[in-house]
C-alpha cells in the first residue's frame, strides 16, 4: 500500500517524466511510463486526496513541458498557467479515482479512465479564454507508430488510445489466467497494427505546387526593440538567397510578423515588396504583418500577387491570451500590474475566412498557435483548402523546445487533415510536411535559410474531417455523465447507511 508521501513523490516523478516524451527529447514511449505513474499515484484514494496528489502531478506534468513560457516574462506566467492547468488536471484525475472505486470490469474501467482523461483534455483546450491547446498526450506521438490514429478521430482518439492501453497494461500486469494475457497481447497488437495499416493507404492527390518557404532568422519577439524595417530587411535578404539559387517555385511563403512594416502604411515597404514580387519573384508571396482597421489591430497574413499587390488578407482568429491580448484586463491588472502593463495593447479577433486562392488551388491559412486548435484546421479543410500554410513566430522562446513541439503538432495536423502543411517560422525550424506527416524539406533553427519542395495537394477528407472529430467532445460528455453517476451513487450509499 502506497503512503501519501510515496504517492506525492510518484506523482511528481511521473509528471516530470512526461518531458522526455515530447520534442526535443522525443522519446515517445516515455509517455506510457508517465501516465502509468500518474494513474498508480491516485488509485485507491478518495476524490479529495486524489485531487491533492494530482495537483502535484499535474503541475509537474505541465511545467516540465511548457517551461518555455517563462522565456520572456519570467517565472510568474509559467507558475500561473501550470497552476491553472494542474487544477483542471486534478479534477479529471479525481474523477478517474472515482472510476477505480465504482467500475469493476477491466475493459469498462479502461474505457472510462481513457474517456475521462481525454474529456479533461478537451476542457483544458477550450476553457478558460479559449483554453490552452498544448501538452495533450497525442502531441507526444508524432514519431510513434500510433500517430495515424489522428486521421480516424483526431488528437482526442490518439490520447484515448494511449491511456486505454496503459490502463489495460496496468490492470493485466499481474493477470494469472492465460486468456487474460492473450487478450492483453491482442489488444495492444491491434492498437499498433491499425495505424500502421492506415499509414500505408495512399492519399488522394489533386496535383502539386512548388512552394518556397523563407526563414529570415529575425528578432521578431513581442518585446524586441529592433529598428523599424529590420525584420522586413531580414526576410528580403533571405529571399535573395532563394533567388540566387535559381530554383523554380509557384509560391513563396514568409512567416508570421515577417514584415514589421505593413506596405499599406509604409511607402518604403510597399516599394520594396512591389519590386520583389513584380520584378524578381514574379510569383505570389504570402507574408505576415500587423494590420489596423480603425482602432483595431490584427495579426495578419497577406497574399500579394505580381502586378496587383495585396489581393487578400487573413486575420488571426484566435490571438493568444496574455500574449497577444489581455482578457479581463482590469481584473488581472489589479493582480499583476507590472506584467499586464507590458502588454499595452491587444490584437482583435479576426473574422475573415482562412482561404487564399492561388493558381486555381486553395490554401488554408493558420497563424502560429492556431494550428494547435482543433477547430481551425478543420474549418479551412471544410472551406476547401488543398494544403495548409502555417506561419509562426517562435522568436520569443529562445533555444527552448517550443518550436520543435509546435513542429510536431504540425506533423500530426497533416496526418489528421490529410493535407500538406507548409510551416514557416521567423527563426525556425521550418518545414514542408506531406499528408502522412513526413518532413520533405526542412531547416535548422536560428539560421537564415529557405526551403523548396513540390507540395502534394488534396481535396479528399480523412475520417476525422468527416466526423471523427466528434470523438473528443463526446468523451467530455461521457465524463460529465460519469460524474453525475458518481454523485448519485454516493448519495444512495449515504441514504442506505
Amino acid at each position: 500500500m502506497l503512503t501519501m508521501p510515496k504517492r506525492l513523490a510518484l506523482a511528481l516523478a511521473a509528471g516530470s517524466i512526461s518531458y522526455f516524451a515530447y520534442p526535443q527529447p522525443n522519446f515517445w514511449p516515455a509517455i506510457f511510463v508517465s501516465v502509468a505513474g500518474l494513474l498508480v499515484s491516485i488509485r485507491g484514494l478518495g476524490v479529495l486526496k486524489a485531487f491533492g496528489v494530482s495537483l502535484v502531478g499535474g503541475a509537474a506534468f505541465y511545467a516540465s513541458q511548457i517551461y518555455w513560457i517563462s522565456q520572456y516574462l519570467g517565472p510568474e506566467p509559467l507558475i500561473a498557467l501550470a497552476g491553472l492547468e494542474a487544477v483542471i488536471f486534478a479534477l479529471g484525475m479525481s474523477l478517474i479515482a472515482l472510476a477505480y472505486k465504482l467500475v469493476q470490469n477491466r475493459l469498462c474501467l479502461a474505457f472510462f479512465v481513457a474517456s475521462i482523461w481525454t474529456g479533461r483534455e478537451w476542457v483544458s483546450t477550450h476553457y478558460p479564454y479559449g483554453g490552452f491547446p498544448w501538452s495533450r498526450i497525442a502531441m507526444s506521438q508524432a514519431d510513434s507508430p500510433l500517430a495515424s490514429w489522428v486521421a480516424v478521430g483526431g488528437f482526442g482518439l490518439l490520447s484515448f488510445v494511449v491511456i486505454f492501453i496503459t490502463q489495460i497494461a496496468l490492470d493485466f500486469r499481474f493477470a494469472l489466467h492465460r486468456s487474460a494475457k492473450i487478450f492483453t497481447a491482442i489488444a495492444v497488437l491491434t492498437v499498433f497494427l491499425v495505424p500502421v495499416i492506415l499509414s500505408g493507404i495512399p492519399t488522394n492527390s489533386s496535383g502539386s505546387l512548388r512552394i518556397a518557404g523563407v526563414q529570415g532568422n529575425a528578432n521578431a519577439g513581442l518585446f524586441a526593440n529592433e529598428v523599424r524595417g529590420t525584420i522586413l530587411s531580414n526576410h528580403l535578404a533571405a529571399t535573395k538567397m532563394l533567388l540566387n539559387s535559381k530554383t523554380k517555385f509557384d509560391l513563396v511563403v514568409w512567416p508570421e510578423n515577417a514584415s514589421d512594416e505593413n506596405p499599406r502604411y509604409y511607402v518604403e515597404a510597399n516599394l520594396a515588396l512591389r519590386n520583389l514580387v513584380d520584378n524578381e519573384l514574379k510569383e505570389p508571396l504570402i507574408f505576415g504583418t500587423i494590420s489596423a482597421d480603425g482602432n483595431k489591430f490584427f495579426n495578419s497574413s497577406i497574399l500579394w500577387k505580381p502586378g496587383v499587390g495585396q489581393v487578400d488578407r487573413y486575420d488571426k482568429k484566435r490571438p493568444v491570451p496574455f500574449g497577444e491580448y489581455v482578457p479581463d484586463r482590469k481584473f488581472f491588472y489589479s493582480i499583476a500590474p507590472d506584467l499586464v502593463g507590458l502588454i499595452s495593447w491587444g490584437y482583435s479577433f479576426g473574422s475573415r475566412d482562412g482561404i487564399f486562392n492561388i493558381k486555381d488551388h486553395k490554401a488554408g491559412i493558420l497563424i502560429c498557435f492556431e494550428e494547435a486548435i482543433d477547430e481551425l484546421p478543420r474549418d479551412v479543410v471544410n472551406q476547401g483548402a488543398e494544403y495548409i500554410v502555417a506561419q509562426t513566430n517562435n522568436a520569443d522562446f529562445g533555444h527552448s523546445d517550443e518550436s520543435v513541439q509546435q513542429l510536431a503538432i504540425a506533423r500530426l495536423r497533416a496526418i489528421e487533415t490529410g493535407r500538406s502543411i507548409v510551416s514557416i517560422s521567423t527563426v525556425g525550424p521550418s518545414a514542408i510536411i506531406d499528408p502522412k506527416g513526413k518532413v520533405i524539406a526542412g531547416t535548422t533553427a536560428y539560421k537564415r535559410d529557405f526551403i523548396v519542395a513540390n507540395v502534394p495537394l488534396s481535396k479528399s477528407k480523412t475520417l476525422t474531417m468527416l466526423g471523427g472529430w466528434m470523438f473528443d467532445p463526446t468523451t467530455a460528455i461521457v465524463s460529465v455523465l460519469f460524474a453525475l453517476y458518481g454523485i448519485i451513487s454516493s448519495l444512495r450509499r449515504k441514504r442506505a447507511s
